[in-house]
């Protein structure tokens, strides 16, 4: 009686990268913008509840101005996001301001999720990495909710 053994596919050698089967096709080769990369992570940062805003103190200020200005393009959503882009991965730096009373923990873990997911989603790429910074706490505007005056 024979024994026949199955070996295990081979592993690829020490120092070569997996293709990356969905960036590259018969027909070429597909490759995704610095820029492209930077919106999406923004606008997935974005739409975690608990985000109020996002880039450093500097930043928002400028941001602000250049909003009012007539002409202008609007907001800018890659605004706080520092991205790296390979051939196929990226990874993401985000500064973010969080509302008052959030669990920064929680939220950070759900921007990196929701960043992450948006990215490889779209893009085909694989986030290594989304490393979180909080900046700064946002508190609610007390304008409505001050107390009355103790004295006239």
């Amino acid at each position: 009686m024979t024994q026949t053994m199955e070996r295990p596919p081979t592993a690829p050698e020490s120092g070569t990268k997996p293709r990356n089967d969905r960036l590259t096709t018969d027909t070429g080769k597909i490759s995704v913008a610095q820029g492209v990369v930077q919106k999406i992570a923004g606008i997935a940062c974005r739409e975690v509840a608990g985000v109020y805003s996002m880039g450093t103190g500097t930043a928002r200020a400028f941001g602000a101005i250049r909003e009012r200005i007539p002409g202008s393009t609007g907001p800018n959503v890659a605004q706080g996001v520092g991205v790296e882009v390979g051939e196929t991965q990226a990874a993401v730096d985000l500064d973010i301001v969080v509302d008052y009373g959030a669990s920064i923990a929680e939220l950070g873990r759900s921007v990196q999720r929701n960043v992450k997911q948006s990215i490889e989603r779209m893009t085909g790429l694989e986030v290594v990495e989304v490393n979180v910074n909080v900046d700064d706490v946002h508190l609610p505007e007390t304008g409505e909710e001050r107390a009355p005056a103790r004295v006239e």
